[in-house]
């Protein structure tokens, strides 16, 4: 295991040195090779005719390369490509469908060699195979070799991508394709998390050591920030990788409902419980629940979480049995819970249960330069989803590095898909961007008025009472949604039937 990490820790160092692509795949060959003495590594692209060849290689003659051709389908080579599925051979001199093209002196040794074929793959499908024979092997050994295989086959599909990426001329600086490239091998490695900055590495190397252990997480950080990245994050780096990683968001969610959501409900336990219904809790045993805006809560609720915590079991809607129950918990707010508990809004207990191991998530503005991987990263992702060839220019890298990003990384995704979607040609003019700017942060602006708005109502009064006080309210908000109804009960905080009952109560033409 050991000497696994070695090498998957010196690959990293290789693609981070390497620009070229043929330099860095080769060096990757030759590191299977001398670190686990995996023979004649290479790896079989299809050329121009649909047949496999040998591209990259290390350990072999130009007459072994020049034999390595394979249709598709052919041999256990050419079936790795077609199925898009691994091969391990424990031993060819017992495989009929090995063809042995490239080393002939192996069929002459008596000792067992083991073949191990993975593919290289995009979006599921095989772009090419990775090859590699093992000496005396065993079973312990075949397996170590295959799971290093598998993450070495998805590293040469970054560079491959990369090194396509490039040639649509997205960014001509050596400098940002080295960052680039940097930036999408730490996305393998971290769950789809970019970035450099130490704000960020302190936050992931905090969750990487969260992982080890059992303590439940609480992530706090405003939303777009990530969080659930990182509770993902977490469960896939932990001992609980391969059980089930299940996510609720708490402000999603009618608190009424929320409590048959975590914990299920059995037939009859209230009006349209017509069948037992599997919780949230249940569902993630032996894995991890994500808790999404656990601020948003409702108090009396909270008790029932914290007894399911302590005692580790859970009791349905509608039943007084208790089940027993593993799981781990995470949890993410956007608010200051220790505000929320002065407040008498958080129960005290229940913020020390959770709040074992915090974690801080910056905001986007705090890693201002990882804002610069970001937008190459979303810019060339845009470009391949909607076949183009958009680039930015330096100066308009740094006017989206200098802006504030109140919806944080969701929010610059949004702008850069926005940007490519809706330009004419390949390059970007700054005013255009600005014009994209003010647009998306005018949104944001109203977003923020209705929830001030909303929030303004909900403890101006409860809901059962009716003031004429908030005729003008209503008033403002039909106007600001046009006539909606729907949203205009959305953004005053209540059910459309609510405000059809004040709008009739207050005689309001609508």
């Amino acid at each position: 295991m050991k000497t696994n990490i070695s090498l998957l820790l010196a690959a990293s160092r290789v693609i981070s040195d390497n620009l070229e692509s043929d330099a860095a795949i080769t060096s990757l060959l030759k590191l299977l090779f001398e670190v686990n003495g995996l023979a004649k590594a290479r790896v079989l692209l299809p050329n121009e005719n649909n047949m496999l060849e040998i591209k990259f290689s290390f350990g072999h003659s130009e007459k072994e390369i020049q034999r390595g051709k394979y249709l598709l389908g052919e041999g256990v080579t050419g079936k790795v490509m077609e199925s898009g599925n691994i091969a391990l051979i424990p031993n060819i001199h017992e495989e009929p469908s090995f063809l042995n093209k490239i080393n002939e002196t192996m069929s002459l040794t008596s000792d067992a060699i083991a073949y191990i074929a993975v593919p290289i793959l995009k979006d599921n499908i095989a772009q090419g195979v990775l090859a590699v024979y093992r000496s005396k092997p065993d079973s312990n050994t075949l397996q170590d070799d295959l799971s290093v295989l598998q993450v070495i086959a998805t590293m040469i599909q970054l560079v491959l991508e990369i090194d396509r990426l490039l040639k649509v001329k997205t960014v001509s600086l050596k400098t940002e394709n080295k960052e680039l490239r940097h930036a999408l091998l730490n996305k393998s490695i971290n769950h789809d998390i970019i970035g450099n900055s130490p704000e960020l590495k302190k936050a992931i190397k905090t969750a990487l050591q969260a992982a080890n252990s059992d303590a439940t997480v609480m992530l706090y950080g405003e939303s777009g920030t990530g969080k659930e990245k990182f509770a993902r994050m977490i469960h896939f780096s932990s001992s609980q990788k391969d059980q089930p990683f299940v996510t609720v968001n708490c402000a999603a969610i009618p608190k009424n409902l929320l409590e048959s959501e975590l914990f299920g409900h059995v037939k009859g336990a209230f009006t349209g419980a017509t069948s037992n219904k599997i919780g949230k809790f249940e569902a993630a045993n032996n894995g991890t629940l994500f808790l999404d805006e656990i601020g948003d809560m409702d108090f009396e609720l909270q008790a029932k979480l914290l007894r399911t915590l302590q005692e580790k079991t859970i009791q349905k809607v509608g039943n007084v049995n208790e089940l027993p129950i593993n799981v781990r918990v995470v949890t993410a707010t956007h608010k200051n819970i220790k505000d929320a508990v002065n407040r008498g809004e958080f129960r005290l207990d229940l913020y020390y249960r959770l709040n074992v191991l915090p974690i801080e998530l910056p905001p986007l503005r705090e890693r201002k330069g990882d804002i610069k991987l970001l937008s190459l990263f979303f810019l060339n992702r845009a470009n391949q989803r909607y076949q183009k060839n958009i680039s930015f220019s330096a100066e308009i890298i740094n006017h989206l590095s200098e802006q504030k990003w109140p919806g944080n990384i969701r929010q610059l995704e949004n702008v850069i898909e926005r940007i490519v979607i809706l330009s004419d040609g390949d390059n970007v003019m700054q005013h255009q961007v600005e014009h994209f700017l003010d647009e998306d942060n005018n949104e944001v602006s109203m977003h923020s008025t209705s929830l001030h708005m909303q929030k303004s109502f909900n403890y101006s009064r409860p809901y059962s009472k009716v003031s004429f006080n908030d005729r003008n309210q209503i008033i403002e908000s039909l106007q600001a949604s046009r006539g909606n109804k729907t949203q205009a009960a959305l953004n005053l905080g209540m059910t459309p039937r609510q405000l059809q009952y004040r709008i009739k109560k207050l005689e309001i033409e609508a």
